[in-house]
């Protein structure tokens, strides 16, 4: 005996919940690209970590 692709953990869905589940989880994964762009984003983050700046600061330093 094979073991089903979908199963109901709680309740009892009908025939037709299932189809209708099925058909929504078909349909999004067709609509996946085939390949996934490239990152072209930065490569570090745009925020700093507080404990890695340093403790001083000029007076006439806007940050």
């Amino acid at each position: 005996m094979t073991t089903p692709d979908i199963r109901v953990e709680k309740g009892n869905a009908e025939p037709e919940e299932v189809a209708a589940i099925t058909a929504i989880l078909l349909a999004r994964a067709a609509a996946r690209p085939a390949e996934t762009p490239a990152h072209r984003g930065r490569v570090r983050a745009g925020w700093r970590r507080l404990e890695r700046e340093n403790g001083f600061r000029a007076p006439h330093s806007w940050r």
